[in-house]
């Protein structure tokens, strides 16, 4: 029996432990694995203890950052710490881009030469892209799930970066047809910051749409961790409004007519479902000022970033608040033509996943990680 490879993972929110926990089941379908680090439930299910909670990690934006700051800095020095100490064979930092990079850093200063890869690029193509080239020191490989990556980050001198997918592919199969009628589902995020300025918009969001005709109710899938939370909080709604986690969430994307959903993975994974959406961010005041500097739109909805163009209505805002509009939500609701656009769009988006550029084909991420490790015989050799 091969000696067991020593992989150090760590995801700092729930997509990222999803990620984290597909890329080990890989691992162990090829080799003997004795992991540590940083997880949630889907990789603590997969063996890991977990140096601290997962859900230290999850912040969104400088106000969430600044309330944790104390406790940040002691996770990263937690972390750098348990890698120096434990040396393992391949460290994968998981998204999170601030926190990784931070403990990346501080390991790198220690003299260790741990191979050390990120998985999921950070966006230099939308934010500072001279950041691409401040991680070739820190990382040996990039593992991007979005297929231009690899160009983009070698386009600007970043590490080596290969395209592998998205576990989302697997997840979330599309679904055979558009209902005619369905609930809608209420996607307010999982962080804490996301929640308390995402939570009155969806509010505001259903009030207003609870007696439209193609909407049979509203249905907020979320983590199992956040489900007592969210009930107790729709509970003070004027419409009623089901809450659903595990298992249930899956049948709720295949009922739901369209969805109203917080950036990021979540607008991916319904695209993957093939569930018409539009994509919201409320942003704070420092999120705000930095999108302001950039004196261009950014997209925010993953299929739209992805396609290169806007196939999801995108809403963007900076006080929750404030005076707004939700029109395209309910122009979606009303074009059965726009419904379809959308579906067919996403058809085109699990195509171009499935196969990635001419220039970075899709492989496998455990290819990539065992790349790195030492040569050791695999299971069944």
């Amino acid at each position: 029996m091969a000696e067991p490879l020593r992989l150090f993972v760590l995801a700092g929110e729930a997509s990222g432990d999803r990620i984290g926990a597909d890329l080990v089941q890989r691992l162990q379908r090829r080799t003997p694995l004795s992991l540590s680090g940083v997880g949630g439930p889907e990789l603590e299910a997969e063996g890991l203890t977990s140096l601290f909670p997962m859900e230290n990690l999850s912040v969104m934006g400088w106000s969430d950052v600044l309330r944790r700051l104390p406790l940040l800095l002691w996770r990263v020095r937690q972390t750098a710490n348990a890698i120096i100490r434990q040396r393992p064979d391949v460290v994968v930092l998981i998204d999170s881009q601030v926190f990784v990079e931070a403990v990346a850093k501080r390991v790198r200063r220690a003299g260790e030469r741990v191979p050390m890869l990120l998985y999921v690029a950070p966006s230099v193509w939308a934010w500072r892209p001279e950041r691409a080239a401040k991680l070739k020191p820190l990382f040996d490989e990039v593992l991007a799930v979005l297929p231009f990556e690899p160009k983009v980050m070698t386009e600007l001198g970043g590490p080596p970066t290969s395209y592998v997918g998205h576990p989302a592919l697997a997840r979330f199969p599309m679904r055979p047809v558009q209902p005619e009628r369905g609930p809608l589902l209420l996607l307010p995020g999982s962080r804490e910051g996301e929640l308390r300025r995402h939570l009155p918009l969806m509010r505001e969001a259903a009030t207003l749409l609870q007696a439209h005709p193609r909407i049979t109710g509203f249905i907020v899938p979320t983590l199992s961790s956040l489900a007592d939370r969210l009930r107790a909080e729709v509970a003070t709604w004027p419409m009623r409004v089901e809450v659903v986690a595990g298992e249930d969430r899956s049948a709720a994307f295949a009922a739901a007519y369209a969805a109203f959903a917080v950036s990021g993975t979540i607008s991916f994974e319904l695209a993957m479902s093939g569930v018409p959406m539009v994509v919201t961010y409320v942003a704070d005041a420092q999120q705000a000022k930095r999108a302001a500097s950039i004196g261009r739109p950014v997209r925010i909805a993953l299929p739209n970033i992805i396609l290169g163009r806007e196939v999801v209505p995108e809403l963007q805002f900076v006080d929750p608040r404030a005076e707004r509009s939700l029109a395209p939500l309910g122009a979606l609701l009303d074009d059965p033509e726009a419904v379809g656009t959308q579906v067919a769009a996403f058809h085109e988006l699990r195509a171009l996943m499935q196969k990635g550029a001419p220039e970075a084909p899709l492989v496998d991420p455990a290819e990539r990680v065992l790349a790195y490790a030492d040569q050791r015989p695999l299971i069944g050799s």
